[in-house]
């Protein structure tokens, strides 16, 4: 079985929709798993919803344009006695009696279950999209496969209950299916983290011992730069798991860091291409394989924060310092981008995707000082040189710069 993975861009109105069949039709989809995520900007719409509702402002009016939007699309796709109104009808509805009969404090946990309704909804939609056109194609609900712990909006999955859910499937089938979400042991609706429908894909083709696995996006493939900030960006055609692991880590958009080990682990290729092109090669990722052109690979990381430690007492940032301040990050869920110690200082690069940074300096501010620059940038530059360090830094102010063998990593204050 082959497991291919369409984004929001993929998915955003209905033109996109029929596109995604004729990718099918190019790509072969007789034995294949599609894992779909919301459409457009959907996810980004009810993140705001559930902002609202914290907030006691009027969030029926949010969810009622996002309904708006997704019944527009429909009456492209469909004749209007198609039962899907009535489903993305129902859907809504349910929306809006989880939040008027939810006693629920926890932010994360009606996020979950607000934010992962996009998901729903799309394949749904392009389920009905695709049977009307006369693909046998099934839908499944992913909560039922995918199990994970209560970590709201970054579920650990289960790997042993979850391989043994996806054994039970027929082969031979067109399923579609969401990216994004699991469940807990009450079926509670469990988030894999932002971005996470690559991940799901990785998920899935390790527990069906899946032949590949293929992401299609609005690029033509892995490149070694973002476009929309950089100048004459190439396409990488070959890239070692290794190495996409560390693109991955240090930030590159394209791959998400989780979706790798599985596919690494048991030898599954994973295809990156363009849903727009899908007749092009793409970049592809292989056990083994060197970098192919072999050149510098930029990495931007916006909105990090610059974080300088140091102790009170004027002592050295030694193992026991150390490791009380790595464990209230871990523990307030913020993650390291950079580090970099001295005898009598620590900076770090910070991402705070959960807004915890003010509660980290409060509850260390006893023993510690801090120095913190807000909204800074990140580059790495991975396999750079001197014309790549140049590039990044050239005009710019720069706060730090690391260099640990290939890679080059700068803090920039734009």
């Amino acid at each position: 079985m082959k497991v291919f993975k369409f984004g929001g861009a993929s998915v955003k109105d209905a033109d996109s929709v029929k596109n995604v069949s004729e990718v099918l039709k190019i790509a072969g989809c007789e034995n294949c798993f599609l894992v779909i995520s919301a459409m457009g900007k959907t996810t980004n719409h009810l993140e705001e919803v559930v902002e609202a509702y914290f907030k006691n402002e009027n969030y029926a009016e949010k969810i009622e344009t996002i309904q708006k939007n997704h019944l527009e699309i429909s009456h492209t796709l469909f004749e209007e006695n198609n039962p899907i109104f009535t489903e993305i009808e129902l859907f809504f509805s349910d929306i809006i009696a989880f939040l008027r009969r939810n006693k629920s404090p926890n932010y994360n946990y009606v996020y979950d279950q607000i934010v992962g309704c996009g998901e729903l909804i799309s394949t749904k939609i392009v389920n009905a999209y695709l049977q009307s056109i006369g693909l046998n194609s099934k839908w499944l609900d992913i909560r039922d496969y995918i199990k994970t712990d209560s970590t709201y909006r970054e579920g650990k999955v289960d790997w042993k209950i979850t391989e043994q859910n996806f054994k039970k499937l027929e082969l031979n089938s067109i399923y579609v299916s969401q990216g994004f979400l699991g469940s807990d042991n009450n079926y509670m609706t469990v988030t894999l983290g932002r971005e996470g429908s690559d991940y799901t894909a990785a998920i899935v083709a390790y527990s069906l011992d899946a032949e590949s696995v293929t992401i299609w996006k609005d690029v033509p493939g892995v490149l070694n730069a973002d476009p929309r900030y950089f100048k004459d960006t190439q396409l990488l055609k070959l890239i070692s798991y290794r190495e996409a692991v560390e693109l991955a880590y240090y930030g590159a958009s394209v791959i998400h860091p989780k979706t790798l080990k599985p596919l690494e682990n048991k030898e599954i290729p994973f295809y990156i291409k363009s849903f727009l092109n899908p007749k092009e090669e793409g970049t592809i990722v292989k056990k083994g394989q060197k970098l192919e052109p072999l050149i510098p690979c930029y990495i931007q990381k916006k909105n990090q924060i610059l974080v300088e430690i140091s102790s009170k007492d004027f002592s050295f940032m030694a193992e026991e310092h150390l490791g009380e301040i790595f464990e209230k990050l871990a523990e307030l869920s913020i993650k390291v981008s950079l580090i970099q110690t001295s005898a009598l200082c620590l900076s770090l690069c910070l991402e705070d995707k959960f807004n915890n940074i003010n509660t980290f300096v409060e509850e260390l501010q006893n023993t510690y000082n801090f120095e913190i620059i807000n909204n800074v940038t990140l580059y790495t530059v991975r396999h750079f040189d001197k014309k790549a360090q140049l590039k990044v830094t050239e005009g710019k102010n720069v706060l730090l710069e690391q260099i640990i063998k290939e890679n080059l990593q700068i803090v920039i204050q734009e």
